[in-house]
């Protein structure tokens, strides 16, 4: 079973499910934090333990590589997935077991907040989660406000980097379609590349050559090199640890190859936990109070 950005008119339970394994860390964390973490039987590797480390969940393995057999002697009666951190292969393979699965696939703030209203539902904790939940609607329409009260800032946010042997040091980093832009823009920052699509293969979206037509693949995600980059003068640049750990090293070198952007000479090149940014759920409400001390210079 599957569900766009978290709704799924399929998936229904006369009783709440009971035994649930989760393969997104940021949705584990999200039940956990819905008082509803003593349903998972089973989380990846990367998940906070409901349990404070007892045997009563069992670490399946990583997010993309699940082990399945593990998973089907949990006898879960729904698994969690997210579309862009599960391979569809898991998801088909567990399917075909007959096991129930939801796959989650937000684009924007907006949409994380529906999959947690949804996850109550399925977990039938609408009047418990009401009033958190109502609180972080309350928190985004307040963080939404104030970015508009004053000009947004030109942001770079890389999320992975490498080496071309023609191009030089290239990044990967994010379009408008998703998640993280969307934090970025509610927080008050202009994502230098949210127009940008990716071009393929690698060489195309480095500027080597032609590039085929994307058909169905994955265009969110531009790979760039230093000198688009600097074209485009970002005035902050966050480096996040998730999903590449970006650290005082690459932080140095961001400085040195960018030196003349606005981001270096004012000293606005700034390291983060990534889960700001990429995690959905409950962990929205820290990207709320965080992400903005960033971005605001006033």
């Amino acid at each position: 079973m599957t569900g766009g950005n978290g709704h799924n008119p399929n998936l229904t339970f006369i009783n709440p499910p009971k035994r649930v394994v989760s393969l997104v860390p940021s949705i584990s964390e999200s039940i956990i934090e819905l008082g509803v973490g003593d349903r998972l039987v089973g989380i990846t590797d990367y998940c906070p333990d409901p349990t404070g480390g007892s045997d009563l969940t069992v670490a399946v393995g990583g997010p993309r590589s699940p082990d399945i057999e593990v998973i089907t002697n949990l006898k879960p009666e729904l698994v969690l997935a997210n579309q862009e951190e599960n391979s569809l292969e898991t998801v088909e393979e567990l399917e075909r077991l007959g096991i129930p699965v939801w796959v989650t696939f937000p684009k924007n703030v907006d949409d994380a907040i529906q999959i947690l209203w949804a996850i109550a539902r399925i977990f039938q904790i609408e009047s418990e989660a009401a009033p958190r939940l109502t609180h972080l609607e309350r928190m985004l329409d307040w963080t939404r406000r104030a970015s508009l009260m004053s000009p947004s800032m030109k942001v770079f946010c890389p999320i992975w980097q490498e080496e071309d042997e023609h191009a030089g040091l290239w990044w990967m980093t994010i379009n408008q379609e998703t998640y993280v832009n969307s934090v970025i823009s509610i927080s008050g920052g202009e994502n230098i590349f949210k127009m940008r699509e990716r071009r393929y293969p690698l060489e195309a979206d480095l500027g080597l050559e032609e590039p085929e037509k994307a058909g169905e693949r994955d265009t969110r995600y531009p790979r760039v090199t230093v000198e688009e980059v600097k074209a485009l003068s970002p005035e902050v640049v966050l480096l996040p640890s998730e999903p590449y750990s970006f650290g005082e090293g690459e932080r140095e070198r961001v400085v040195k190859v960018l030196e003349g952007t606005p981001a270096v000479q004012e000293g606005r090149v700034f390291l983060l936990d990534g889960r700001l940014l990429s995690w959905h759920g409950t962990h929205l409400a820290h990207a709320l109070t965080e992400v903005p001390t960033y971005l605001n210079f006033d």
